[in-house]
């Protein structure tokens, strides 16, 4: 049987250099991937929805207290003024919403732009200590690839929530 040639070329294109998965491990308490001045963390409604649960705030009310608006309307993770950094990164780099954390934050370094290509990867592992470390863990294609796509989903955020009343 022949085999299929219909593979998107740039989705085999993307996947050449990493189809036989990744080292990585998160560290604990390293907080080098939310320290980063300026970063942006997406929300989706999800997530808005356990965090505002975590503060046992309304999620709107949580929405005027911990977030902002991208320039776009999307509704993202306020962060720090002093620095830029997190509001939830602690001075010990340990993240004090872990439990119920964006899916942005847990999709890291799994992002799209990170995997374009293997010098967006070695980019990314000057930032990040996990990728290759000495107790890293092989990721599987799979798995990267299912990442990949909730950060996306993440990304495409959203600009205002609206209470189901379905309870």
């Amino acid at each position: 049987m022949p085999k299929n040639n219909n593979i998107n070329p740039q989705k085999k294109r993307l996947e050449q250099w990493w189809s036989d998965g990744l080292n990585f491990t998160c560290i604990p308490e390293c907080g080098r991937c939310c320290n980063e001045p300026d970063g942006l963390v997406f929300l989706s409604i999800k997530d808005a929805e356990k965090l505002s649960g975590l503060f046992k705030m309304e999620v709107n009310e949580w929405i005027e207290r911990d977030c902002t608006r991208y320039r776009d309307g999307r509704i993202i993770l306020k962060s720090r003024e002093v620095d830029g950094i997190c509001i939830y990164l602690s001075p010990d780099m340990s993240c004090n919403v872990y439990e119920e954390k964006p899916t942005q934050c847990s999709a890291f370094p799994w992002w799209k732009e990170n995997l374009k290509n293997e010098r967006a990867w070695q980019k990314t592992k000057n930032v990040c200590p996990g990728i290759d470390s000495e107790n890293a863990q092989i990721t599987h294609s799979n798995i990267i690839e299912s990442w990949i796509n909730k950060d996306i989903e993440s990304t495409k955020g959203f600009r205002r929530y609206v209470e189901s009343k379905n309870e």
